[in-house]
């Protein structure tokens, strides 16, 4: 058990590494795009919900 603990040990130090060597530059940009697509997810589901509610019969006048 030792040997397949200090394996996954090693694993995930090496994943570490690499995550940390990734340019600054892909990481906000990973960062503008999740949040550009959670906007983009947030207005479709806020549309659907006024379309519904337009099918409803509630209008806002």
């Amino acid at each position: 058990m030792a040997t397949i603990d200090s394996r996954n040990a090693r694993a995930s130090e090496e994943s570490v590494t690499q995550n940390q060597s990734s340019p600054w530059y892909r990481r906000v940009l990973w960062l503008i795009a999740i949040w550009f697509g959670s906007v983009i997810a947030l207005g479709a589901v806020a549309s659907f919900f006024r379309l519904m509610m337009h099918m409803a019969g509630m209008t806002t006048h």
